[in-house]
């Protein structure tokens, strides 16, 4: 900026510290990458691995599910298949000791904030990963690419590296890290003890974190209706997963299972 001058004085500017304007440029890249892909790793994991893989509430056309395979091998180094059984050993068991993550049995702090310790635990039950995941084989992506967990995170990182600089890079994979796992955290712990329970099951619906989390918050419509890819039925619930899919049906990509789950849910009220 430049200053006022007086008669026979040399006017001056001061410069901005271009080391200070580059490190907020790095930092709010970084955060904005690291939210970014928080999101799209939420929408991958609800409408692939949890809507579709977990519970066939949809079926998504190879072209849509094979990039989506892609994206949570690179961002989160999870298998499909054993996501797939640990959540679906979840309803199985819900709120019993063999429920791999109920903060009704555990605690709703522990849940939180070993939630990634107690899915990596899950999946060592070999046992019950082949029991509840019985019906989906590894094909040959899985043989190739995504059963190899360590090498995608490797891969995505080195790619944020690639494109943004090292510092940006590992700053955005590392907040991308901690989002994903804190709310998928959440609703395990939180959207099973606190919020509004419209349907009699230990679910909660959190208004606030469905929208977060891509319609992962409104968990007691999930488990009142778990073959329904849409979670959002009453005014004020948002699951933009839902309107993924939508938009997928139009594109002629995907195939709900219910096409209106609302009279389903008429039966559980």
């Amino acid at each position: 900026m430049c200053g006022g001058f007086d008669r026979g004085r040399v006017l001056t500017c001061s410069i901005p510290d271009l080391d200070d304007y580059d490190a907020r440029v790095h930092w709010l890249t970084a955060v904005i990458l690291g939210v970014v892909l928080m999101q799209v790793a939420t929408f991958a994991t609800t409408v692939y691995m949890h809507r579709g893989l977990a519970h066939r509430a949809l079926t998504v056309n190879p072209w849509v599910a094979v990039p989506l395979r892609a994206f949570l091998w690179m961002s989160t180094g999870m298998r499909p298949r054993e996501w797939a059984a640990v959540h679906r050993r979840h309803h199985a068991a819900l709120d019993t000791a063999e429920d791999p993550h109920s903060p009704l049995v555990l605690g709703v702090w522990r849940v939180q904030l070993t939630n990634a310790y107690l899915y990596q635990r899950a999946v060592r039950d070999r046992e019950q990963i082949d029991r509840y995941a019985r019906d989906i084989t590894p094909d040959a992506w899985d043989r190739w690419f995504f059963d190899h967990d360590i090498l995608g995170p490797l891969l995505g990182i080195a790619l944020l590296c690639l494109v943004f600089g090292w510092e940006t890079g590992l700053l955005a994979a590392a907040i991308h890290l901690f989002l994903y796992v804190a709310f998928n955290g959440m609703v395990n712990s939180f959207a099973h003890t606190v919020g509004r329970r419209p349907y009699e099951n230990s679910g909660t619906n959190l208004r606030v974190l469905a929208v977060i989390t891509m319609g992962e918050g409104l968990h007691n419509t999930h488990h009142a209706l778990p073959t329904s890819a849409r979670l959002s039925f009453s005014r004020g619930e948002v699951d933009l997963g839902w309107q993924g899919i939508r938009l997928l049906q139009r594109l002629k990509l995907a195939k709900v299972r219910h096409e209106d789950p609302s009279k389903l849910l008429e039966r559980v009220g």
